[in-house]
């Protein structure tokens, strides 16, 4: 039973770790799509959610050092590389909002499912702290997703008028 346990202990370390990467990619496409926005009603809720960001980074850091660890350079390194050429890509290419929401949209949920199973794999570890965290994380990616959507047309005017075409 005791290796079972160090198992669990590993998995959950390493989806804390990988949480924690994730949102430091983010942090990164955030910038990236803050420098690219125009709009200050968009720009105004990417910045809202960068401030976001940088606060779940703290909170999933402080569960890694509750477990004995500390944060994955390598894991932070790869997601900021990973983030590097959407950054730059971003500063050339056209469709800025709508790519952007596209794009920031697809984050969120894929933020979403990543602490739906940390949530899960924290509570099967009996780390109530790690859920908590989890789910405090995947309500703020929620909301953000839900404000999104709730932006499609003015992103899709937006996008149109940065076209040219209307």
């Amino acid at each position: 039973m005791a290796q079972t346990d160090e198992r669990l202990r590993e998995k959950l370390v390493e989806y804390i770790e990988d949480a924690h990467a994730m949102e430091r990619g983010v942090e990164q496409m955030l910038k990236s799509m803050i420098a690219s926005t125009r709009d200050p009603e968009m720009k105004s809720m990417l910045e809202h959610h960068l401030e976001e960001t940088r606060e779940q980074q703290q909170r999933l850091k402080h569960r890694l050092e509750a477990v004995g660890k500390g944060t994955s350079s390598l894991k932070d390194v790869g997601a900021a590389a990973a983030a590097l050429p959407k950054g730059l890509f971003d500063q050339v290419r056209g469709d800025k909002p709508g790519r952007n929401a596209r794009d920031g949209y697809a984050t969120e949920h894929l933020e979403i499912a990543a602490y739906e199973l940390l949530e899960r794999v924290a509570r099967s570890a009996g780390d109530e702290a790690t859920a908590s965290v989890a789910r405090e994380n995947r309500r703020e990616e929620e909301e953000m997703a839900r404000k999104i959507e709730g932006a499609w047309d003015r992103i899709a005017e937006l996008t149109l008028v940065e076209e040219g075409v209307r």
